[in-house]
């Protein structure tokens, strides 16, 4: 009973396992149909244009347990793999390229697994076309023999080209390049190649035609772009040639002749025909048919023309004959023919050259004396020249020139036949010019024009020329430039003129002269040119340093030319410098110079220009002078009386300097003086306006005009015042009272303006003072300084300057204010460069004057009511 127990569990699961296994149902795949891209794979199509790699399907299908399954590609044996598949996924890839026209169906045996069941199934997959081909040509090269009288609009020609593709991209139509340009058409559908309408071949102008054909698809799919291909052919088209065209002549026209010594039986000339139809020619026979006049024959098969007679048996100088040619077919028959003329001529030998002659006979050289430049157009009459040559026709015809200098002559006549008597021309009479040539030499060339020997003669003409007068004579330059020291003595060379005048003898001698407005100081020698001042003249460069004037060359007939002289008389150093002025006293105000001048007379520099400077002064530490201005100045330490007065006892402060004016001519020339210079100490303020006054004490109208000029201006100020106080007043409500108008006209006349100069006082005795009048009539001059004494008022206290514009300019034509007084009258005007002390001195001036005008106008106030 144990037993029975433990078998019966395990035989029980033994059946179980067994009905499990006959259970088990194989996979399947799905059948989605033949547009479906997933299932197995039944009627699938691809397009062959399908690039490789690209995902084209993908197989699906299931288990019935639910398993998973897999997927698998096999081919039969020798096929090729075109696809290969995921066996997870089942996605088919595309491996290989494919072709419709090798391959157009593709069998494949696609399998499904669930690890215990596979199911397989053989499917086709169809390959589309696509637009990959190309036409092609066959049977080629296409090569046509075509007769030369094929009638137009014949076929001559069929063409064919294949396209392996379907459909349209299989489709081909015809057509020709450069249509216009051939003699053929063809058809667009057949490829059948004709003779255009009208259109004839002719083997004579082209005998091979090249004829290019395109065949076009009709175009297809390719890759997603439409696509059209072609392919070219040349059919070589080769035309045969038919018997349709006469012979024809080659070399014409013909000419031959007959020399002389040519002997009876010469060929002259041989004349060649061609059969026009040049592919398979006839034989050509030959005949005279006429103009031979039993003087000549012809080879009926050569061409080769004779004379059958001596030179001297015939009769005519040009003979004309008429040539036939005929074809002569392979069965002996005369079809076409053509007809030629033939020249022949019997001709002269050429064995005499051109011959020269004079008067005696035969010459080859020829001499004349003639004047120079003779009339254009003038015929040598003095040369008898003949020229002739004894052959005839051609062989006496030659060319005349003449070989030397060109332009000169010319040579009439130019052609000569057989005999003519030479005249030599004058064509350029300048050319013939006996300065330039004494013998002008020429060859006269006679050369023959059309004979192959060209024979030739030359003869010599020597013309000797005289000499005439046709030259003026021509200075070397048209001026001379020349220079002279001033202290030359008279009769001093200066320079030398040369003219040359070509022409011979007498006419080439010349003669100088001068003359001009400044040519009274010189002579010039007849013959030698040599310009000389005069034994009296006495140069002065200070007087006149310039001189020019005119200087004639002329010959013995009265020719003549001119130059101009230009003449400098250089400077010398004559002249010593001189003080402008007689050295007198001077006065020195401390921080102020004294200026001395000199002038030296000379011309030039730098024998005008004057160094200055201290020969001697005592004591010697207390002066110094500018090298060039001449201005003296105290030593900088000294800046008060004080400091002189311990250098020295001398209380009065006059000390006398001995100063050198001194020229930098060679040798140079100087000057001295003794000059006084008084130093004194300014007591008034160091203003501009006592420097101003200090300046002008010596020229007292300069500081008149001055002060005129700053009056105008207060009374042009005091006008414009004026006029805007009435036009305020008027413009104004208020009603001014009539007592005031009155009591301001009647202002006293006692009532003026008082103005007093400020007073100059020096430490020492004599000082001088300064003074303005009330009326401004009258200057009470006491000393040589032009000082006015007057009672001194205190300094008032210093204003503000003006404007600059108020202030007057400083570079007028006048003489600059003096430093000091005591300044002499100038031998000479000069004008100074401006100083920049004046503009000071002149705006102290206005400002002294201006305050003067606010305290007069103080004075009078306002007039009261």
């Amino acid at each position: 009973m144990k037993h029975v127990r433990h078998f019966t569990p395990s035989l029980f699961l033994s059946l179980v396992h067994v009905c499990l296994v006959q259970a088990n149902y194989a996979p399947y795949f799905f059948d989605n149909g033949a547009r479906s891209t997933n299932g197995n794979m039944a009627l699938l199509s691809l397009s062959e244009d399908t690039p490789v790699g690209t995902h084209v399907y993908t197989l699906n299908g299931t288990d019935p347990e639910g398993d998973p399954v897999t997927y698998g590609l096999t081919y039969e044996t020798g096929s090729r793999r075109y696809f290969a598949v995921d066996k997870n996924l089942g996605n088919v890839t595309l491996i290989e390229e494919l072709d419709r026209e090798k391959e157009d169906e593709i069998e494949v045996i696609v399998s499904i697994s669930d690890g215990l069941s596979t199911v397989s199934e053989k499917v086709r997959i169809l390959v589309m076309d696509a637009n990959d081909e190309s036409p092609e040509f066959i049977n080629t090269p296409y090569i046509v023999q075509v007769p030369e009288n094929t009638p137009s609009s014949s076929s001559i020609f069929k063409t064919e080209a294949l396209d392996k593709d379907t459909g349209s991209g299989g489709s081909i139509t015809y057509f020709l390049q450069n249509i216009h340009a051939n003699k053929f058409t063809i058809d667009r559908h057949s490829g059948v190649l004709r003779i255009k309408p009208g259109v004839t071949l002719d083997y004579e102008k082209s005998r091979t035609h090249f004829v290019v054909v395109v065949a076009k698809d009709g175009g297809g799919k390719l890759r997603g772009d439409n696509k059209v291909f072609s392919a070219t052919t040349t059919v070589t088209i080769n035309v045969e040639d038919v018997q349709d065209t006469p012979p024809m002549f080659i070399g014409t026209p013909y000419y031959g002749y007959v020399y002389e010594d040519t002997l009876a039986g010469s060929e002259v000339l041989t004349v060649v025909a061609l059969d026009g139809d040049r592919g398979k020619p006839n034989s050509i026979h030959y005949c005279i048919v006429n103009g031979d006049e039993g003087s000549f024959e012809i080879s009926n098969t050569t061409g080769a023309i004779s004379v059958i007679k001596s030179p001297n048996q015939l009769k005519k100088e040009v003979y004309e004959l008429k040539v036939k040619a005929s074809e002569v077919s392979q069965e002996g028959d005369i079809s076409e023919h053509t007809f030629a003329m033939v020249t022949i001529r019997v001709v002269d030998l050429n064995n005499h050259p051109p011959t020269f002659y004079g008067e005696n006979g035969p010459q080859n050289r020829f001499e004349l004396t003639m004047y120079e430049h003779p009339p254009e157009g003038e015929i040598l009459r003095g040369l008898k020249i003949t020229v002739s040559d004894s052959d005839q026709g051609a062989n006496a015809k030659f060319n005349l020139r003449l070989v030397g200098p060109g332009g000169i002559f010319r040579v009439v006549p130019q052609t000569v036949l057989n005999e003519a008597q030479v005249t030599i021309i004058v064509e350029n009479s300048a050319a013939i010019d006996y300065e330039s040539f004494k013998v002008l030499t020429f060859k006269l060339l006679a050369i023959e024009v059309n004979t192959p020997e060209k024979f030739s003669s030359t003869a010599d003409v020597v013309i000797r020329l005289l000499d005439t007068n046709d030259n003026v004579p021509k200075f070397s330059s048209d001026y001379y430039i020349a220079r002279i020291p001033e202290n030359s003595p008279g009769g001093s060379n200066v320079v030398a003129v040369t003219a040359t005048d070509p022409d011979s003898g007498l006419w080439g001698e010349i003669k100088y002269s001068i003359y001009g407005t400044g040519a009274d100081l010189f002579l010039i020698h007849p013959s030698t040119g040599i310009i000389y001042t005069q034994p009296w003249a006495v140069l002065d460069a200070e007087v006149n340093s310039k001189y020019n004037f005119y200087v004639k060359a002329e010959d013995t007939d009265g020719k003549y030319s001119l130059a101009e002289v230009f003449i400098t008389v250089l400077d010398v150093n004559d002249h010593s410098p001189e003080f402008n002025e007689n050295i007198q006293e001077k006065t020195m105000i401390i921080g102020s110079p004294v200026k001395i001048e000199a002038i030296d007379q000379d011309a030039e520099e730098p024998n005008n220009i004057v160094d200055y400077s201290i020969m001697q002064a005592d004591p010697a530490n207390v002066f110094d002078i500018d090298q060039s201005t001449g201005e003296i100045k105290l030593k900088s330490y000294i800046r008060s009386l004080d400091i002189i007065h311990n250098i020295t006892n001398n209380k009065d402060c006059i000390w006398s300097l001995v100063v050198q004016a001194k020229d930098r001519g060679s040798p140079s020339f100087s000057t001295t003086a003794v000059l006084k210079i008084d130093i004194t100490e300014e007591t008034l303020h160091k203003g501009p306006m006592a420097a101003f006054l200090m300046q002008t004490k010596d020229n007292p109208m300069k500081a008149l005009g001055v002060l005129a000029g700053v009056m105008g201006i207060m009374v042009l100020i005091t006008i414009m015042i004026s006029t805007a106080m009435f036009w305020r007043n008027k413009r104004s409500n208020k009603v001014m009272p009539v007592r005031r108008i009155i009591k301001k006209r009647q202002v006293p006349p006692s009532r003026t303006v008082r103005m007093e100069w400020l007073k100059f006082k020096r430490p020492s005795n004599a000082a001088e003072k300064f003074v303005v009048e009330e009326d401004m009539k009258s200057l009470h001059n006491e000393n040589s300084n032009n000082n006015v004494q007057v009672v001194p008022m205190p300094p008032a206290a210093p204003v503000p300057p003006p404007p600059p514009a108020l202030a007057p300019r400083g570079d007028g034509p006048g003489w600059r204010v003096p430093t000091v007084s005591g300044s002499l009258t100038p031998k000479h005007i000069i004008k100074p460069p401006k100083k920049k002390g004046h503009s000071s001195t002149h705006n102290a001036l206005v400002s002294e004057l201006k305050m003067r005008f606010e305290k007069r106008n103080a004075a009078f106030g306002e007039p009261h009511i």
